[in-house]
């Protein structure tokens, strides 16, 4: 064989060789990215997952009316609140609840009603209006009471009484003891206004109460178009 002919092979064999170390090569680094690949998506997964799975309303523990609390509460977009709460509006029950609870207040239920001694003075007319707690436990009442004047039938007579003063602080009634209102008018001549009819009947509604009580009255009437109450008071004045 010719010095031509063994150089030309052994420059083959060495071309060869450096194609197949490139090939070994390009083969290593496409297989290293492949298993950085399949390590990295795993370490991923559960991050996600702990983001979009579970309960989003669960917290640390509960408030008595079932909300989230605690600084791991969560609302309903998987986000902490800035109080640690779950933001929510009140229902409009628990609103409702919140503003008309009154386990102790008084009501027409355990209540007596009557006229005090009517006192005449200055031309005006004063009557006390006595409720009085006929029940076995004590109760409450704050504020005014709602008074209008009919006949027997029902009828009524004037408008309601007006309010007259603050509204006073909370009267505590023993079962026995009273309270009292005042009611309010003048006497015939003080003013142009004509007198209303004569009245009948008293019904009165202890505050907050939807329940009314009636009293009769010794002909009772409202002059100069002045008829009003003050807030409850304790005792029956008399």
């Amino acid at each position: 064989m010719s010095l031509a002919a063994k150089t030309l092979r052994r420059g083959r064999r060495i071309a060869a060789g450096s194609l197949i170390a490139v090939t070994a090569l390009t083969l290593s680094a496409c297989q290293t990215g492949k298993n950085s690949a399949s390590h990295s998506s795993p370490a991923s997964t559960p991050a996600t997952a702990a983001g979009t799975q579970g309960n989003p309303t669960q917290g640390d523990s509960t408030d008595a009316d079932g909300s989230p609390s605690g600084a791991g509460a969560k609302s309903a977009n998987g986000k902490t609140a800035a109080n640690g709460k779950a933001a929510h509006a009140p229902s409009a029950l628990q609103a409702h609840t919140s503003t008309m609870t009154a386990p102790d207040r008084c009501t027409a239920d355990n209540l007596s009603l009557r006229l005090g001694r009517t006192d005449i003075g200055a031309g005006n007319i004063h009557i006390p209006l006595v409720f009085t707690n006929n029940g076995k436990k004590t109760c409450s009442l704050r504020g005014f009471p709602g008074v209008s004047l009919t006949l027997k039938e029902g009828t009524p007579v004037g408008k309601p009484a007006t309010r007259s003063g603050a509204a006073g602080g909370t009267v505590r009634l023993k079962p026995g003891q009273s309270a009292h209102a005042v009611l309010h008018t003048v006497n015939d001549g003080v003013s142009d206004t004509p007198c209303w009819s004569t009245a009948q009947l008293v019904r009165a509604y202890p505050p907050g109460s939807k329940d009314a009580l009636t009293t009769g009255t010794d002909g009772l009437r409202v002059c100069g178009g002045q008829f009003d109450v003050t807030p409850l008071k304790p005792g029956a004045t008399d």
